[in-house]
């Protein structure tokens, strides 16, 4: 099953994990989506440890910026930017867009 998440800090308050849900239902598709709620962003790694099926992340504040130095590699908007939105897994590689 693969999963895929919201990265935030005193995230309960997000609609996303009930969005998801409904939508990946409604659409058949095999897929989980997680709330991984962490205190500072040196808990990020974790996440990974936690879920082995990672392959998404949503990213709010306050992390946009902090989860760079995470990050395998960024697309062009990003590192202009100099933030991300979402961190798409492949090939075992995190991808900021």
């Amino acid at each position: 099953m693969k999963t895929f998440g919201l990265v935030g800090k005193n995230i309960d308050y997000s609609f996303s994990r009930t969005y998801f849900t409904d939508k990946f239902k409604k659409e058949d598709l095999n897929c989980v989506y997680k709330n991984f709620d962490i205190h500072s962003i040196d808990e990020f790694d974790a996440i990974f440890k936690s879920s082995n099926e990672i392959s998404g992340l949503n990213v709010t504040i306050p992390y946009k910026e902090a989860v760079l130095p995470f990050l395998d590699a960024l697309d062009a908007d990003a590192q202009s930017i100099g933030a991300v939105n979402t961190i798409k897994i492949q090939n075992g590689k995190r991808i900021g867009y």
